[in-house]
């Protein structure tokens, strides 16, 4: 039998799982940061809606951020905090000023996509080693996130 972790879950797949999130640790902190961007530059005749909609969006990624990291350190590892790591790892990236709403619409979707292909690889190595808490987190944020990329497609008639 292969050692244990402090929670009871393989040591080697656990390190292997810590290393998917903090891809995915990465990838939320990028998209996190564009959303800002789309909030504080949005301009348009659909500015009060999206302004709204930008800032749910990113207050509710920033405590995924949050969540992610917190994982990562109760599987034993240590997330990383350094943007400039992130910038470098994220397949998600840096978007320049976008004050074309619809464009920023858009821009999200193409995220949420990343975020999804890379949430459903971490769901089945957490259910493959038994990991609940990464695996439940990871199904909560697949099932939000399906809806919101209906809904952001409905926005766009897709």
């Amino acid at each position: 039998m292969s050692a244990l972790n402090k929670i009871g879950l393989d040591t080697k797949k656990s390190e292997k799982l810590s290393e998917l999130l903090s891809d995915l640790l990465s990838n939320y902190t990028v998209f996190y940061q564009n959303v800002r961007g789309y909030h504080w530059n949005v301009k348009g005749e659909k500015f009060f809606e999206l302004h709204l909609k930008f800032e749910e969006l990113y207050n509710n990624l920033f405590l995924k951020i949050d969540e992610i990291a917190e994982r990562i350190l109760t599987l034993g590892y240590t997330p990383n905090h350094r943007a400039s790591e992130y910038l470098k790892t994220s397949t998600i990236k840096e978007t320049k000023e976008v004050n074309d709403g619809f464009k920023a619409v858009d821009t999200i979707l193409n995220s949420f996509q990343e975020l999804l292909l890379r949430q459903r690889v971490i769901l089945d190595l957490s259910a493959e080693i038994s990991d609940e808490g990464t695996n439940s987190l990871m199904s909560d944020y697949i099932r939000e996130q399906e809806k919101l990329v209906w809904m952001y497609s409905a926005f766009l008639n897709k």
